[in-house]
C-alpha cells in the first residue's frame, strides 16, 4: 500500500468519457536487403497469417521491409522472431538501424478508445489503396517536455491540423505510435504515413517543417524508410 504523499501510477490508456483500456496495439518494421526474390517473402509471410505488410524499399533495389502488429509484445520475440529467422528472410540482410518498434497510445480526449488503439492503425496500415508509406522516428527535446500542458496541447494542435486536412482529403493518412524506452536511439515516437501517391506523404513531411513542433523542438527525425507495399495481409 502506497503512502498517501506517493504518485499513484495509471498505466492504462484514457480515452473522453472515462473510458480506460489495459490493451494497445503494436507494430515492428524489420527492414533487409540483399532480397533478390521479393515474392518468396511474400508467400512466407501469406503462410505465416501474420498481420504484417510486406513493402518494396524504394531506396535498394534489392531491399523490402515487413511490418508486422499484434497486441502482445511477446510475440515479436516469438512467432515473429522464428519467421525472420527461416527461410527466406535469414538469407536477407537486415539492417538494424531501420528498425523501428512502437505501441498506440491515447492522448485523453478519443470518443472511441479502441477505435483508436486498435482499429485505425490497422485498418490504415492495411488498407491495399493505400501502399505507400514513409516511416520514420523522432524525438523531442527536453524543452518540449519542460514546457506546460496548454502551450504543449498548442503545439500539438497546430501538427494534428495539418493532419487532419491531408487525411481528408485522402491524401495521406497516419499511424502514430509511442516507443518511449523501446527504441535503441532513445526516440519518442514512430510516425507512419500512408496514402495512394507518394508525392502527398513528401508533401505532408515538408509542409510539417514550418510547424512549432518540428522547427524548434525536435531534436532528431528520422532515418526514413520508404516503401511500395508489395502485399498486405487481409484486414480480419
Amino acid at each position: 500500500m502506497s503512502a498517501p504523499d506517493e504518485p499513484k501510477i495509471d498505466v492504462r490508456e484514457h480515452g473522453a468519457g472515462q473510458q480506460t483500456s489495459d490493451r494497445r496495439l503494436y507494430m515492428q518494421l524489420q527492414v533487409f536487403g540483399g532480397c533478390g526474390d521479393a515474392k518468396a517473402a511474400l508467400r512466407a509471410l501469406e503462410a505465416s497469417r501474420i498481420e504484417a505488410v510486406l513493402y518494396q524499399d524504394l531506396n535498394d533495389p534489392r531491399g523490402i521491409g515487413v511490418l508486422a502488429m499484434h497486441e502482445d509484445p511477446a510475440f515479436f520475440v516469438g512467432g515473429f522472431r522464428e519467421l525472420l529467422n527461416a527461410e527466406p528472410f535469414a538469407s536477407f540482410g537486415h539492417k538494424p538501424d531501420l528498425a523501428m518498434f512502437g505501441r498506440t497510445y491515447a492522448s485523453g480526449f478519443e470518443a472511441d478508445l479502441e477505435e483508436w488503439l486498435f482499429r485505425r492503425p490497422r485498418r490504415t496500415a492495411l488498407n491495399p489503396a493505400w501502399p505507400w508509406g514513409i516511416w520514420y522516428p523522432l524525438r523531442r527535446t527536453g524543452a518540449f517536455a519542460r514546457l506546460e500542458a496548454k502551450e504543449q496541447g498548442t503545439i500539438i494542435s497546430e501538427h494534428s491540423k495539418i493532419g487532419r486536412a491531408y487525411g481528408e482529403g485522402d491524401l495521406a493518412h497516419d499511424v502514430r505510435l509511442a516507443c518511449h524506452g523501446l527504441d535503441r536511439h532513445d526516440n519518442d515516437f514512430v510516425i507512419g504515413l500512408v496514402g495512394r501517391e507518394l508525392h502527398p506523404l513528401s508533401h505532408l513531411v515538408q509542409t510539417m517543417r514550418k510547424t512549432v513542433q518540428t522547427a524548434q523542438y525536435l531534436q532528431s527525425l528520422g532515418p526514413f524508410f520508404i516503401g511500395h507495399a508489395l502485399w498486405q495481409s487481409p484486414l480480419r
